[in-house]
């Protein structure tokens, strides 16, 4: 037996879905530096109870929080995200970029984060971010940790990825887990592309998505995500329309 098949079998589909209306997008959206621990606790803060952030694997193949392939926006460090080691990135401040109090902030392991959500019951869509050329890598080893983050879990994390590499990669290690196909613009074969990957939901930049569209997934038995989401208007319209989650930087002003 291998060390996958001994993780639990989840069963997250239409009819058993156990995420809420709301996902804070990458911890805090903008009120604190992004896709640290300082933006989770204030996210939760405003009531959120579910994070979307980003991984990517260190030079020595270690997973940690960080949305773009270079470290130059929101790090103290220069150059690609995945040429640094867990301890050279962990050396680095995250917060600065931001504004003055989030000075020192450090680019978290996703193994803190991982311990953070689970000690305080918090909930993830964990987004697939691979480093350029290690698509498939990143998809097997960011998988392979959070199934093992989450093993003893009633509510296992959602994985989505816009590299579909990164998705079937994923998902060929670890199966057991619920996966999302993440696009910017809807391709026509929508459908076929979250079939094909074994996804329980599409989750869509907002501007693409129509009534129509969230209509045709739930008769598919799909769900439906979108983000980002930050005018409360037009989050009623999504929901209204029967999005099942919106991913929001709003995390104040629009809530569980």
């Amino acid at each position: 037996m291998s060390e996958t098949d001994a993780l639990p079998r989840w069963q997250v589909d239409f009819d058993r879905w156990p995420y809420p209306a709301v996902c804070a997008h990458r911890g805090a959206g903008t009120l604190a530096p992004e896709n640290t621990l300082a933006a989770f606790r204030v996210g939760a803060s405003h009531g959120q109870s579910m994070f979307e952030f980003d991984v990517k694997l260190s030079a020595d193949g270690k997973p940690f929080l960080l949305h773009d392939a270079t470290l130059d926006r929101t790090t103290s460090g220069r150059g690609a995200a995945g040429g640094a080691t867990l301890a050279e990135l962990a050396q680095l401040d995250a917060g600065s970029w931001h504004s003055a109090p989030w000075a020192g902030e450090p680019v978290p392991a996703f193994a803190n984060v991982v311990a953070w959500l689970r000690a305080n019951g918090h909930l993830a869509n964990v987004e697939i971010k691979p480093s350029p050329g290690r698509e498939a890598e990143t998809g097997a080893l960011v998988a392979i940790a959070a199934a093992h983050a989450w093993r003893d879990a009633a509510v296992p994390p959602l994985l989505s990825s816009f590299s579909e590499a990164a998705l079937a990669a994923a998902r060929r290690t670890v199966p057991t887990l619920p996966y999302a196909l993440l696009v910017d613009t809807l391709p026509e074969d929508w459908l076929e592309r979250v079939r094909a990957h074994g996804c329980v939901a599409l989750d869509a930049n907002h501007r693409v998505l129509t009534e129509a569209v969230v209509s045709r997934a739930h008769a598919e038995r799909l769900r439906v995500l979108c983000y980002t989401v930050n005018d409360p208007a037009r989050a009623a319209t999504l929901r209204g329309w029967g999005v099942d989650c919106v991913i929001t930087d709003a995390v104040d002003t629009i809530r569980p």
